[in-house]
């Protein structure tokens, strides 16, 4: 499977990106060591949304808390970029994309992000994955 994160990135051109804890959602919580993905730099922290492309080099589920009845699925990634986005791609440009039943794969990632907007890690179809491979 592909994945795809949006998490608060402190250097978008770093060589490499460390998120600890995070949310994951729509299959996230399987990833794994050697995936691709694609990490977006969230815009609720002042970020310009897809940045990079990379490969995991270390994931580790996060251990649910005692006592919390509800929790999302955390887990701790590292990843290894491998390109730099070469074209923007936001909020601004995923929002007309909103009939939640078109199958278009602008409409899968605007779903998946800013339909509820945490940050988080999501499992990506092929066809969302092959139309980010376009903005590199």
């Amino acid at each position: 499977m592909i994945y795809a994160i949006k998490a608060e990135v402190g250097d978008p051109r770093a060589e490499t990106f460390v998120f600890r804890a995070q949310k994951t959602m729509y299959g996230g919580k399987r990833i794994a060591k050697g995936d691709t993905i694609f990490v977006f730099a969230s815009e609720n922290e002042g970020g310009p949304g897809l940045i990079a492309s990379g490969v995991v080099t270390s994931a580790k589920a996060i251990a649910k808390q005692r006592g919390i009845t509800r929790q999302t699925p955390r887990v701790s990634i590292t990843i290894r970029r491998t390109a730099l986005a070469k074209q923007r791609l936001g909020r601004s440009e995923l929002k007309p994309f909103s009939n939640w039943n078109d199958g278009r794969p602008e409409t899968e990632l605007n779903f998946k992000y800013y339909r509820q907007a945490t940050n988080k890690i999501v499992g990506i179809s092929d066809e969302a994955a092959a139309f980010l491979r376009g903005f590199f």
